[in-house]
């Protein structure tokens, strides 16, 4: 067995498909087959079963699958560890949404650049929570910067929780903080229908029998904030983006009862490179200062 049969069966029991594989890994989706049943012909075991139309992990598979993640994880711990004994940066990749992204580029990163120099960080920008969660499945971030919930395969380290408060233009005749019930009839711009943020804010408005003007749906941030300044709507935000918006001119409201949402790092279920475990550390310990 080798590194590249190690990926081949990683991929495979991620997606679920083989088309799906192929495509992560840019092979044919034959050639990922022929390669998987050469491997299970080598080990004298059977890996996948189908499955409908993708493929499970048998109970063997399951064992030979988190063995090829830790081998793999080894490797790219050791060429993390030859990349900082020489010139070349190593690269730590964080998938977060343009909310939460002025947080961690305002505290969590320049801790972390304190000491360790060495890393370049990427940040890989996403539209919400449903993107920073793909970014993470489909390995284009090492780690996510997200509120919760996310699904169940993930790994997630609680930080801090965010109060969500109410953003308006001026002028609005509300008391502060501004009662749920002020939300029935009142105009809003709100992420676009089927998101997953917008089930949560529609069961919210279920819960206490609001049911808002809505002007604006778009999963869009600045389409958002853009509605309030023309003073169209009202918008539904974290209260760390509240700078932002008192800046613009914008009023910023409490609400009664309060609501807040856990922000989180989040990883696949898998060993973490070192980089990635010292950004971990490097979070937690802000938090617990």
């Amino acid at each position: 067995m080798n590194l590249q049969q190690l990926r081949y069966v990683v991929a495979t029991a991620e997606h679920r498909t083989m088309t799906d594989a192929a495509r992560s890994l840019y092979i044919a989706q034959p050639a990922l087959s022929r390669a998987i049943r050469d491997l299970e012909r080598e080990l004298g075991m059977t890996l996948f079963a189908r499955s409908g139309r993708g493929v499970v992990v048998t109970a063997q598979g399951r064992r030979v699958v988190k063995l090829a993640r830790e081998a793999l994880d080894a490797v790219h711990e050791i060429e993390g560890l030859a990349n900082h004994s020489g010139v070349t940066e190593v690269e730590l990749r964080i998938a977060a949404t343009p909310t939460l992204e002025p947080g961690l580029a305002g505290r969590l990163l320049p801790a972390y650049a304190a000491e360790h120099p060495g890393v370049r960080v990427h940040i890989v920008r996403c539209d919400g929570r449903d993107g920073v969660v793909s970014a993470i499945r489909d390995q284009r971030a090492d780690l996510g910067l997200t509120d919760l919930p996310v699904p169940t395969d993930l790994i997630t380290h609680p930080l801090e929780r965010q109060e969500i408060v109410l953003i308006s233009p001026p002028g609005l005749d509300l008391p502060n903080p501004v009662p749920m019930g002020k939300l029935h009839g009142m105009r809003l711009a709100l992420p676009a229908r089927g998101s997953m943020r917008r089930r949560e804010l529609d069961a919210m408005f279920g819960k206490y029998a609001v049911t808002p003007v809505v002007v604006l749906e778009t999963d869009e941030r600045n389409g958002w904030l853009n509605a309030v300044r023309a003073g169209q709507a009202s918008l539904l935000w974290y209260r760390g983006m509240a700078e932002q918006a008192a800046r613009a001119g914008l009023v910023v409201r409490s609400l009664e009862p309060a609501v807040r949402r856990v922000i989180a790092v989040i990883h696949a279920r898998r060993r973490l490179p070192l980089i990635a475990q010292d950004f971990l550390a490097t979070a937690e310990k802000g938090t617990a200062a």
